[in-house]
C-alpha cells in the first residue's frame, strides 16, 4: 500500500470484538507471586499437624507508591466461612501471616492483595504535613474515603468512621487539630480494617492437609501377634492383649500389628523362606487370603473380628493406637484369585505371575494387574478395605510396598478415604528411589520409610538429613526412621553389639520426632542374620517365635528413657529446627534441636568398640545463646551437669557405658550455684 505525502497512513479504527483479550477486571493492580509454601504450585497438599501454626508468605506488587496490604484466607474443606489473617511487611514487597491450623482435615489457603486507599492517603499526608502543606481540599480526600469504608463496616464502626469523616471536614476546627485527628493510628487501622477489596487480586488457592499430631510425632512398636503365645503355641488377639502394658511401659505411642489375615497354603513359604512348607507351618502373613477370607477377614488362629474389636478397645483404654499393616497382593488361595481372575497378570501358559524382585522369588504372592481392564473395579475394592478397617476402629495403617502400585491410585484413594476420615493417617513402607518416596507422599503418604537403616557414617547421616528438613520436601514428606524391620538387619546390628543398639536407637529417636522399631527382637538385642543376607535368621516372617519379654534388658530400659526424653522435650516432637555442629572427631556426630524456651544438643558416637572423645562447635546463635553467657547442659541419659561457655564444649563418649549424650540446655545461668535454680 503506498501512501500520500503529507498525510498519515489510514489506521483502522479500534474497536472491542470478539477477537479482544481482556483479563476479568484490568483494575486489579496488585500482582500476588511467590506465595509459600506450596508443593509443585499448589498442585500438592503441604502437610502440617493439629495446632500447627502455618507461616505464609507471598509477594505483593503494585505500580506506584500507593500502599498495599493483604490477608492469607483459610478454610476447612466444605466450610462456609474463611478465616482471615492479615499479612505483615517484611520490607521489598514481601509480607508474611501466621495461620494456625486448629482442626484436622484438609484445608484451602489463599493470599489475597489490594490497595489501601486510605493507608496510601495516610502516608501521602504524613509527607503533606512534615511539609507543612496540608490544604483543606487533602482534608476532604481523606473524609470522603472515611464515608466510603463506613459504608463497609457494622454499628459501632461505622458511627466512628462517619464521626471522623465529618470532624475531617468541619473547618471551624484548626487545620492542624484536624490533620492531627487524620494521622490517628487507630483510625489507620480501622479504616484499613474496612477497606475497599472490590479490585482485590487473589491467588490461586492451594490445599494443606492437617493431620492428627501422632503423624508427625509418634513412636511404634512392631509385633507379630501370633508370636504372643506361650511355650510354641500361635498367639491369639488374646494374649496380644498382655503385651499392650509392656508396649506401653516403654513409652511407645503406636502398636503395629504385621497383616492378620488368613494365609494361603499354595506354596506356602517355610522356615527361610524355603518353599514346600506345609499346613503346620504358619507361612508368612504377607500372603494373604484363604478359603477363610481375604483383606477383609482375621486369621482363624488369632481369633474372630469380636477377638480384634476387643484388642481394639483395650489399647484405646491405655491410650495406646494400634496400626495395621495393608499389603495389597494375593496367595494363590485368595477368593479374588477365583472371584476376579482378570484383576491379576497372567503369562503365556494361562499361570498367574507371582512376585518377584530377582534374586528373590514370591510363590506364595501374587501382585495385583494395574492395567487390568477391570481397573475400576480393582480401586474400588481396595479402597475398601481400608473403609472395612476404619469401620472397626482402624485409623492408622502402615502400607506395604506401596511404590509397586501406580501413584494415581493412591492419590485417588487416600484423597477418597481422608475425604470422609480425615483423622486416617498412612505410613509408606517404600525403600525406594528418593523421587518417588517423595511422589508418593505429595498424593497423600503421611509418613515414609527412609534410607536412615543404612546411613551410619557421620557425613551420610548429616547430607541426608539436610535434604529430608529442607523445604519442599520438609513440606510434604515425613520421614519415619527404623533401626531395624522384619526384612532388614543392618550390619551395625550384626556386629556392634550393645552399643549399635543403643547409639541407632538415639539417632533414630531424637533425628526424627516419627520413629519405630521391631521388637522385641530389638530390646533383646538379636543380632543373628541369615548367612550371605541382611536378614533375621529364624525369621518371624516364616516361622512363630516366642519372646521372654520379662527377660532383663539394658536395651529396653534406654528405650524406655529415651521414649520419656521425647515426651518432656517439645524440641525433639519436630524436625524442622535440626541443625549439625561441627566437631573435630569424625566419629561424634553432634546436632540440635530447639522449640520455644526447650533446647536440646545431643552427642552420639558412631564407634561402637572405642571411646571417643573430641571438642564441639555450638552455632550459639541457633540456639538462642549469648557467646559471653554462662550456660548448663544436663545429661539426661548419664544424669551428669556441665557448665558451659563460649561455642566450644568438650565431650566424652564411651560406647561400653553409653555410646551418647542428650543435652537438656538451661540458658542464662549466672555461675554454677545458680544450677539447681534453672533446673
Amino acid at each position: 500500500m503506498t501512501t500520500s505525502v503529507g498525510k498519515a497512513p489510514a489506521v483502522a479504527p479500534t474497536s472491542s470484538s470478539e477477537s479482544d483479550s481482556f483479563p476479568e477486571d484490568g483494575r486489579r493492580r496488585v500482582v500476588v507471586s511467590s506465595v509459600g509454601p506450596r508443593i509443585a504450585n499448589g498442585r500438592f497438599a503441604v502437610k502440617r499437624t493439629e495446632g500447627d501454626v502455618l507461616r505464609v508468605r507471598a509477594d505483593l506488587v503494585a505500580d506506584g507508591h500507593d500502599v498495599v496490604a493483604g490477608v492469607v484466607r483459610a478454610r476447612v474443606v466444605g466450610a462456609s466461612d474463611w478465616v482471615e489473617r492479615k499479612l505483615a511487611s517484611l520490607g521489598n514487597d514481601r509480607f508474611e501471616a501466621e495461620l494456625t491450623l486448629d482442626r484436622v482435615g484438609r484445608w484451602e489457603l489463599e493470599v489475597e492483595g489490594w490497595i489501601d486507599a486510605f493507608a496510601s492517603w495516610h502516608h501521602e499526608l504524613e509527607r503533606r504535613e512534615e511539609l507543612g502543606e496540608v490544604l483543606d481540599i487533602d482534608l476532604a480526600i481523606g473524609a470522603r474515603l472515611l464515608a466510603d469504608a463506613a459504608t463497609r463496616a457494622e454499628a459501632s464502626d461505622r458511627a466512628r468512621l462517619d464521626a471522623a469523616a465529618k470532624a475531617l471536614l468541619d473547618r471551624a476546627e484548626p487545620i492542624e487539630l484536624r490533620t492531627t485527628l487524620a494521622l490517628a493510628l487507630d483510625l489507620l487501622a480501622l479504616a484499613s480494617a474496612h477497606a475497599d477489596r472490590s479490585h482485590a487480586t487473589r491467588s490461586e488457592p492451594w490445599p494443606v492437609v492437617v493431620d492428627p499430631v501422632h503423624a508427625r510425632f509418634a513412636a511404634w512398636y512392631e509385633l507379630f501377634p501370633r508370636a504372643t503365645g506361650e511355650e510354641g503355641a500361635h498367639g491369639t488377639f488374646r494374649t496380644a492383649e498382655t503385651w499392650l502394658p509392656y508396649v506401653l511401659e516403654m513409652g511407645f505411642d503406636v502398636l503395629y500389628l504385621p497383616p492378620i489375615h488368613p494365609i494361603g497354603l499354595a506354596f506356602r513359604k517355610g522356615p527361610e523362606n524355603t518353599l514346600g512348607a506345609g499346613p503346620e507351618q504358619p507361612g508368612s502373613p504377607w500372603a494373604i487370603g484363604a478359603p477363610e477370607g481375604g483383606h477383609t477377614a482375621v486369621h482363624p488362629a488369632l481369633g474372630t473380628l469380636d477377638d480384634f474389636d476387643r484388642l481394639l478397645k483395650s489399647a484405646r483404654d491405655l491410650g495406646l493406637k494400634v496400626a495395621l499393616d495393608i499389603a495389597f497382593q494375593a496367595s494363590p488361595d485368595h477368593p479374588w484369585v477365583r472371584q476376579h481372575p482378570e484383576w491379576f497378570k497372567h503369562r503365556p501358559d494361562g499361570t498367574i505371575q507371582y512376585a518377584e524382585n530377582p534374586p528373590k522369588k514370591y510363590q506364595d504372592v501374587y501382585p495385583f494387574d494395574f492395567e487390568t481392564e477391570s481397573w475400576r473395579e480393582l480401586w474400588a475394592a481396595l479402597r475398601d478395605v481400608f473403609r472395612f478397617w476404619i469401620a472397626r476402629g482402624v485409623t492408622i495403617f502402615r502400607v506395604d510396598n506401596p511404590h509397586t502400585k501406580p501413584v494415581p491410585f493412591w492419590q485417588w484413594c487416600i484423597e477418597s478415604i481422608k475425604a470422609d476420615h480425615p483423622e486416617v493417617t498412612f505410613l509408606a513402607e517404600a525403600f525406594t528411589r528418593p523421587r518417588l518416596k517423595y511422589a508418593l507422599a505429595n498424593v497423600g503418604f503421611s509418613q515414609g520409610y527412609t534410607y536412615f537403616t543404612w546411613r551410619s557414617t557421620k557425613a551420610g547421616l548429616m547430607e541426608y538429613l539436610t535434604e529430608l528438613t529442607r523445604p519442599d520436601i520438609a513440606d510434604t514428606f515425613r520421614p519415619s526412621f527404623w533401626p531395624n524391620t522384619p526384612d532388614i538387619l543392618p550390619d551395625d546390628l550384626q556386629y556392634g553389639g550393645r552399643p549399635a543398639f543403643l547409639a541407632r536407637l538415639i539417632l533414630a529417636g531424637t533425628l526424627s520426632s516419627h520413629y519405630g522399631i521391631y521388637g522385641p527382637v530389638y530390646e533383646l538385642e538379636e543380632h543373628l542374620a541369615r548367612p550371605g543376607s541382611g536378614e533375621y535368621a529364624k525369621s518371624e516372617k516364616y516361622e512363630i517365635r516366642q519372646w521372654d519379654r520379662n527377660r532383663p534388658s539394658p536395651t529396653r530400659r534406654a528405650i524406655t528413657s529415651l521414649n520419656a526424653i521425647r515426651r518432656a522435650h517439645p524440641a525433639l516432637q519436630r524436625n524442622e529446627t535440626l541443625r549439625f555442629h561441627p566437631t573435630d572427631n569424625e566419629f561424634i556426630l553432634c546436632y540440635s534441636k530447639i522449640w520455644g524456651e526447650d533446647v536440646v544438643v545431643v552427642a552420639v558416637s558412631l564407634d561402637f568398640q572405642h571411646r571417643q572423645s573430641g571438642w564441639v562447635t555450638l552455632d550459639l546463635a541457633s540456639l538462642g545463646i549469648d557467646p559471653e553467657e554462662t550456660f548448663q547442659v544436663h545429661d539426661l541419659l548419664g544424669g551428669g551437669r556441665h557448665a558451659w561457655r563460649g561455642s566450644r564444649s568438650y565431650v566424652d563418649i564411651d560406647p561400653q557405658a553409653l555410646p551418647a549424650q542428650i543435652f537438656a540446655v538451661r540458658r542464662k545461668v549466672r555461675s554454677e550455684r545458680d544450677f539447681d535454680y534453672y533446673l
